[in-house]
């Protein structure tokens, strides 16, 4: 058996998180998130797996660590970070906007005053 080509390795991961991606998506309930956060959650979440992969990228055995590797290595870590920032971010908006719709508690007046 044939090695399988490593850019069709990559692209069939890519596939499979945009089909988790979008089934996240869809099976949150409305009054989670709008569907403007849940869908930029999303896609920094394929964002970060790809991110990721390009981080761990390896390379051929016996080049060692090439100049495209480096930059790879270099740009998946910082692709990381950007969307690691972007998921927590969103998840920290949607929290304030969903406190937008609790009940606040009223303050209890004392007996005698107005």
């Amino acid at each position: 058996m044939e090695a399988v080509d490593p850019t069709v390795f990559r692209l069939a991961i890519f596939v499979l998180a945009i089909f988790v991606g979008y089934y996240v998506v869809w099976s949150v309930t409305p009054a989670l998130h709008t569907p403007l956060m849940a869908v930029t959650n999303a896609i920094s979440s394929v964002i970060i797996v790809g991110a990721l992969l390009a981080a761990a990228a390896h390379g051929a055995p016996e080049a060692g660590l090439t100049q495209n590797v480096m930059i790879s290595k270099g740009a998946g870590a910082i692709a990381a970070a950007f969307a690691a920032v972007n998921i927590f971010g969103g998840f920290l908006v949607t929290q304030r906007m969903l406190a937008m719709y609790k009940k606040k508690d009223k303050p209890v007046q004392k007996e005698g005053a107005k």
